[in-house]
């Protein structure tokens, strides 16, 4: 029962990194309800654990050797992940809108008649209006968004897990069982983790559309320059 708990806790532990954060908090910044922004940890955490166990299955499960270099790369798309999501949601965050305005004009027909009529002058301008807080039904920020960012997440330090593993336990069913549990963990983490996230980005609670949008700027600049470390760190 101990291990169990430790490992559910290493788990919830791991959902609080770096990269992690950043990317969830990116994605439920355009959440305005908070119970939509834990569903958004809980599909990330599904999709985390699905490719750790994936991972697991190939290299406990069948025995597949995959080198360092494979997984710096793997890490290098992370970090290419995190540096496109920070991009989208800064060009998200305004959103270009055309209004288009009729404004009629009356003209006299001549100098000797005072007999006028109306014409009908059209015209278009556009400018940006700040879209900080609509929660979207399609886009990058669905929940399937969150699972997918989960899924290349799980690419990210899944080979020195399942390498753990392989040290520890004794065999393949007791490998995996551990995945599994360090996964409903990392779950458990997020879920904790977008919730605390969504509350500033809440109406109920920040009211102040300015404040909101600095931090989603803030967030989304993060996410960029992380990644782009992360890119860095493990190509050059």
């Amino acid at each position: 029962m101990l291990g169990i708990f430790i490992t559910a806790y290493a788990g919830l532990e791991h959902a609080f990194e770096a990269d992690h954060l950043l990317a969830v908090n990116t994605l439920v910044s355009n959440r305005s309800k908070m119970n939509q922004a834990v569903k958004d940890g809980i599909y990330w955490g599904i999709g985390h654990t699905t490719t750790i166990f994936l991972v697991g299955i190939l290299m406990i499960g069948f025995k597949v050797a995959v080198s360092e270099n494979i997984f710096s790369y793997l890490e290098a798309t992370v970090g290419l992940m995190l540096v496109s999501l920070g991009i989208y949601r800064l060009s998200k965050l305004f959103k270009k809108n055309t209004h288009t305005h009729t404004y009629t004009h009356r003209h006299p027909l001549s100098d000797t008649n005072s007999v006028s009529y109306l014409h009908s002058h059209t015209y278009s301008h556009s400018h940006f209006t700040t879209t900080s807080n609509h929660d979207h039904s399609k886009g990058l920020n669905s929940f399937n968004a969150a699972f997918g960012v989960g899924l290349v997440h799980g690419l990210a330090g899944s080979g020195a897990l399942v390498a753990l593993v392989l040290t520890q336990m004794k065999t393949a069913t007791e490998g995996l069982l551990y995945i599994l549990i360090f996964g409903m963990g990392s779950i458990l983490g997020m879920f904790t983790a977008s919730g605390l996230f969504s509350i500033p980005f809440s109406k109920s609670i920040l009211k102040s559309d300015k404040l909101q949008i600095s931090l989603i700027v803030i967030s989304s600049l993060l996410c960029v320059f992380y990644g782009s470390h992360v890119i860095y760190e493990n190509l050059f």
